[in-house]
């Protein structure tokens, strides 16, 4: 049996001059050694083997197309352009490989990859016929690409693991909850702003004043003084200083003191006499 070495630590007590502490101690101990495990071992490889090939693939693909848009454009935005095509596939792959659990979103990254693939295997195409003027030389160099997707397709199935169809849905009602949740988040953050600058602009609004000179004077409590029987009650501050005025005066309210009294009940603020006598002399006069 295979043995492997391993340290261990421990508390012992140690004593000097009658004094016993616990003190550190380490020793070396064999144990057995698992046996190694082969399947990660061809899993590891088959994934270093899928990058491999997609990393040839992306340079051989990138020297290919670069070279042909070069002759068109600036060698360096060619070459640029040319990391667009393998590097589309590649990333479709990605997604693919993160939605695994997710079937129905899946679908559409797998379907972008293979339409991604056949477009950069006709960029090389074009490039070998142009080049060699030969499609087979073409046809050789596209095959590259096709290579490096299946290699790379080959190690994302090695590394799955199906779901049967009740656990597929289970974990389908969790992932909606969960995103339900975060697709929240957003629309919270939004809401809170947009309150946010309401109840800004009401403090805004509150802090500049009425634009009516009779609502400057400030609020005293209320007058415990009835209104007159012949008068509407009504809410205070529903109406402002002018239209109580009016409203005692269309009432037969004649007197000045009554009507300031019956003003300050139905705004819910004692009022300006002066206001108060200006607006019953307009209405005198136009009386």
């Amino acid at each position: 049996m295979k043995t492997r070495q391993i340290e261990r630590h421990r508390l012992v007590p140690h004593t000097v001059d009658g004094e016993t502490e616990l003190v550190l101690d380490t020793e070396t101990i064999d144990v057995p050694a698992p046996p190694r495990d082969w399947d990660q071992v061809v899993r590891t490889a088959v994934t270093i083997g899928a990058v491999v090939l997609v990393t040839v693939s992306l340079t051989w693909t990138t020297a290919s197309v670069g070279a042909l848009l070069a002759m068109s454009t600036v060698a360096v935005v060619g070459y640029a352009a040319g990391i667009a095509f393998d590097a589309t596939w590649i990333m479709c792959m990605g997604a693919e490989w993160l939605l695994r659990n997710a079937p129905e979103r899946a679908a559409l990254p797998r379907k972008a990859g293979h339409w991604a693939l056949a477009v950069s295997m006709a960029a090389v195409l074009a490039h070998g016929h142009y080049i060699a003027h030969s499609w087979g030389v073409g046809a050789i160099g596209a095959l590259v690409s096709a290579l490096a997707k299946s290699g790379w397709m080959i190690a994302m199935r090695v590394h799955a693991r199906p779901l049967d169809p009740r656990t597929q849905q289970w974990v389908a009602k969790r992932r909606a909850a969960v995103d339900g949740q975060l697709a929240l988040i957003p629309v919270r953050r939004e809401l809170q702003r947009a309150q946010h600058l309401i109840e800004a602009e009401q403090h805004a609004l509150a802090a500049h004043g009425p634009a009516d000179p009779d609502r400057s004077t400030d609020r005293p409590d209320e007058s415990d003084d009835e209104p007159d029987a012949d008068v509407l009650p009504l809410h205070s501050g529903a109406v402002t200083t002018k239209d109580a005025v009016r409203i005692a005066w269309d009432s037969g309210i004649r007197d000045d003191d009554a009507v300031i009294r019956y003003v300050a009940k139905a705004t819910g603020r004692a009022p300006s006499p002066e206001t108060v006598a200006r607006y019953l002399r307009a209405l005198r006069i136009g009386a």
